[in-house]
């Protein structure tokens, strides 16, 4: 008997370069830690991968472009997407895919293929992450976005992020698709360059889209990223660790999934605690 698919969320800039990959995947990172649960994490980059290079895996085992016979002949199994996959160190029930290193065959991705590779995908893990590319001229992009449960852009307070770039993928491209704004949820990065910008109402309702949260970079980061410690920045740094912990349990409450508990509260004398206080806590 095959197992039943499993829910997934695809993260969408409106822009390239704004941190879309560093939200995406600390959301995979934050539902992973929740424990109980396996997460798998799909960079479907085409062109411009860059997550093996964060993580500082400069020369990656296997890679989207690897599996290109198989999900050109469907015959893509769990048992070999999950050998294609890797885990980090003390994290070993997140499981990533690495996007494409060859640029010149982006535009060969049918959608078939990328659907059976979300579907497999779906049946090998518990709930799966899909972190696609800003412009919606391959078909990853469009796919992912058709097939996803939850969509979530990601833009910045930047006007030009938002407003031209956003409402022309979002308002324009996306209903051609079948998928309308008020589909998606919004995530707001806000850089280390500082600057207000527009406030997330703001950009909601000029986008027509829901709030889901905000993530801070930090200069710290680009250092990490440099390093290829992108996850050292999530566990350790003071924003690192704070990086996308609400969207993460959002996703987890509105996918059914068990419920996220920081590493303190599974402490037994954090659980006795809470229960003498009426279980009410406050982490």
């Amino acid at each position: 008997m095959s197992r039943r698919l499993s829910s997934s969320a695809v993260f969408v800039g409106t822009t390239p370069n704004i941190g879309t990959t560093t939200a995406a995947f600390a959301t995979a990172l934050r539902m992973a830690e929740a424990g109980g649960i396996s997460v798998g994490f799909l960079c479907l980059h085409l062109k411009s991968a860059k997550l093996h290079r964060f993580l500082g895996v400069d020369k990656p085992p296997a890679t989207l472009d690897q599996l290109k016979p198989e999900l050109h002949s469907a015959s893509l199994s769990p048992e070999l997407l999950g050998r294609a996959m890797l885990s980090l160190p003390g994290q070993a029930n997140l499981h990533i895919l690495f996007g494409s290193l060859n640029r010149e065959q982006a535009e060969y991705y049918q959608p078939l293929e990328i659907s059976h590779l979300i579907e497999i995908a779906k049946r090998t893990f518990d709930f799966v992450v899909l972190d696609v590319g800003a412009y919606w001229d391959n078909a990853a992009t469009v796919c992912a976005i058709r097939e996803a449960e939850t969509r979530i852009v990601v833009t910045t307070p930047a006007l030009s992020h938002f407003q031209e770039d956003g409402k022309r993928w979002i308002g324009q491209v996306s209903p051609l698709f079948q998928i309308n704004s008020n589909q998606y949820d919004c995530v707001v990065v806000h850089g280390a360059w500082g600057g207000e910008g527009y406030s997330m109402k703001q950009i909601c309702k000029e986008l027509g889209v829901k709030p889901l949260g905000q993530l801070q970079l930090n200069s710290a980061l680009y250092s990490c990223y440099d390093r290829g410690q992108f996850q050292d920045w999530l566990r350790r740094d003071g924003e690192g660790k704070k990086a996308m912990i609400k969207p993460a349990r959002e996703l987890l409450r509105r996918h059914g999934l068990q419920r996220s508990f920081s590493p303190m509260q599974n402490q037994p004398w954090f659980r006795k605690l809470t229960k003498l206080r009426g279980g009410v806590d406050s982490v």
